[in-house]
Formats: structure tokens, sequence, C-alpha cells
């Protein structure tokens, strides 16, 4: 998750350079401050090393997490369709769940399991007891780092949704696939997928809303890498460099223009999961059916069980009249006789 982009939409603009101004102020505070603990070999409890070009900064019970962390950036440090990145980094691992929201700065969601700021080439990310629960943490730190790639590569030109779509494609994150089909299969029954530009602002919404803008972004990004089946996103990149333009890139790189694309990806999207979500509709529809038919189909076996009830005790008097009927014959009495 890019910090400079928390706070981003159409009409928040100031909201988000208040933003991140704040949180790069207090991740360079904590950069400071860790440099110089890790520095202080007598009573410092943080430790630091630079691994190629990253330096990490880490608490005692994360030593073998963050060897991990530096082996796994370096074995990966290519990412889809960009430049091998040159630009040094600092990964930040937090030691403890108080520490990490204590660093992240007010404004940061709740759900966040690591942050990256790339205008100061940083990544903050959960350690081993850090309470994290958002999968491998390799997958985690890959997405962060893809996001100071493309910042390294392309600035702010990228908007929110690809900014975030990338770092998801970039990681793997084959999990949107499945946010897609088991949360989204319904809206995309019925036609409402939305916009690109509407993605940017669904960030800024509850759990739910983020992860599905995640979801479709990453899903935008990989229809957009699979037109060009040999380059990917490579040449669209160079032409978005030039150009500076995401309109132009496209048609230059891909021959169509963004609303263009944006009808493509939609029409991928329903057709990807279209068949779920029927199922979806059918199941939601007899859902509703059971719930409004239900209680007259109830109180329907009712009647009909008050019904059998009434005839199993009439057919139980009939036996016993004609069990008693029996008696008499076969004794020579009138029925009756015994009656007074």
């Amino acid at each position: 998750m890019s910090a400079r982009r928390l706070a981003r939409d159409a009409r928040g603009w100031s909201l988000l350079r208040a933003a991140r101004r704040a949180a790069t102020v207090a991740v360079l505070l904590v950069a400071v401050a860790l440099r110089v603990a890790a520095q202080d070999d007598a009573g410092g409890t943080l430790r630091s090393f630079d691994r190629g070009r990253f330096h990490l900064i880490y608490g005692p019970g994360d030593a073998r997490l963050a060897l991990s962390f530096a082996d796994s950036a370096i074995a990966r440090d290519t990412f889809p369709g960009l430049e091998r990145p040159k630009a040094r980094v600092e990964i930040i691992v937090a030691p403890d769940a108080a520490a990490f929201r204590r660093w992240a700065g007010e404004g940061a969601p709740e759900w966040g399991q690591a942050f990256a700021f790339p205008a100061d080439r940083r990544v903050l990310i959960h350690g081993h007891s850090g309470g994290g629960n958002g999968g491998s943490p390799f997958e985690v730190l890959r997405h962060e780092l893809a996001h100071l790639a493309l910042y390294e590569s392309l600035g702010d030109l990228p908007p929110r949704w690809f900014d975030e779509g990338y770092a998801s494609y970039a990681a793997g994150e084959w999990g949107r696939d499945e946010v897609l089909a088991t949360n989204f299969s319904l809206a995309i029954a019925f036609g409402r997928l939305p916009s690109l530009a509407r993605l940017d602002s669904s960030f800024l919404g509850g759990t739910t809303a983020a992860q599905a803008a995640y979801a479709f972004s990453y899903r935008a990004v990989a229809e957009m890498a699979a037109l060009d089946r040999t380059r990917g996103l490579t040449l669209f990149f160079a032409y978005w460099r030039q150009e500076r333009s995401l309109e132009r890139a496209v048609r230059q790189a891909y021959g169509l223009t963004l609303g263009g694309f944006e009808e493509h990806w939609q029409q991928a999207t329903r057709r990807r999961y279209g068949g779920l979500a029927l199922v979806t509709d059918v199941s939601a529809g007899a859902i509703v059916l059971l719930v409004m038919v239900g209680p007259l189909w109830f109180l329907r076996l009712r009647r009909l069980q008050r019904r059998l009830d009434a005839m199993r005790i009439a057919d139980a008097a009939q036996a016993e009249r004609e069990r008693a009927s029996a008696l008499a014959a076969l004794l020579g009495e009138e029925p009756g006789a015994g009656e007074h």
C-alpha cells in the first residue's frame, strides 16, 4: 500500500498533501531514531545491516526475518515491464503491532499490513510478532517494493488504481481473483462494474470496499499486460515515460483509447466471473423466495399436520368401535346391550 495515496481522490487532493506530509515527517523521524538506536552498541535494542541496495532496520527478535526479507528482495529485484531499480531502499521491520501503528502515523487504515513511502524510498512492515494477517510477508514486501519501483520509473504519473493494481500484479497476488469471485459476483451479474476513475475513491472506503478496489485494480493491470503477450507492459511504460500521459501511452502501446481499454477490462471481467455471478444471482433469488414463501409454507404444513392428527384419532376411534362390535358378536350380545 503506497502511503502517498492513502487519502487521495478527485475531491481531496489537499487532504492527500497534508496526510502525505505528515506521514513523510513521521517516517523521517522514525528513520532517524532507528538509525541512532541501531548505532548505539551500548544500550540500543534495534539493529541494522546492508544487503545490496537494501538497508534493513529491525529488532533483535526479527533478525532471521530481516535476513529473509533481504534475501527475498535481492532474489526478486526486477518488476514486470520496468528497468531494474537502482535506488537505495530502507526496510523498517516493526518489532510489534504498537510500534507499527505508531510509525505508520495517523490516518493509516487499520487493515494495512505494510506501507510504502516511495518519495523517501522506505517500506514499513510488520515483524514476526506484529500481528499482521495479510498473507505471506514476502508477498506483502514485494507489493510495497513494487510501489517504489514504479515511483522510481514514473514518479506521480500513475493514478492510484494503476499503482495498487500494478503492485498486486507484480507480487503475484492471485488471491485478488478470489475476492472478485466470492464478494463481487452478484454485482458483476447486474453489470455494476466500477469505472477506473471510481476505483480511486473506492480505496477510501471501509475494508470491504478497499479490498474490492484492490481486486478490480489488479484485474485491470493484468488485462492490460495481457494485451501484448510478447512485451506485456514494457512498451507501455516506455511510452508513458515519454508522453507523460496515460491516455496516449495506452493508445500507442495497445491501439486503444483509455475508454476502450476500460470497456475491454469490464467485458473480460464479466466473462471471467459471469458464470459464478449467475449462480450467485440464482442462489440469492432462491433465498429471497424462501424468505417470502417460507412462512406461508410453514403455516400450510402446520394445518396439514393437524388434519393428519385428527384423521389418526378418528381412525383409532373407528377401529376401537369395530373391535368392540366384533367382540360383542362373538359373545352373542347385541351391540350396546351392556349400556344403560
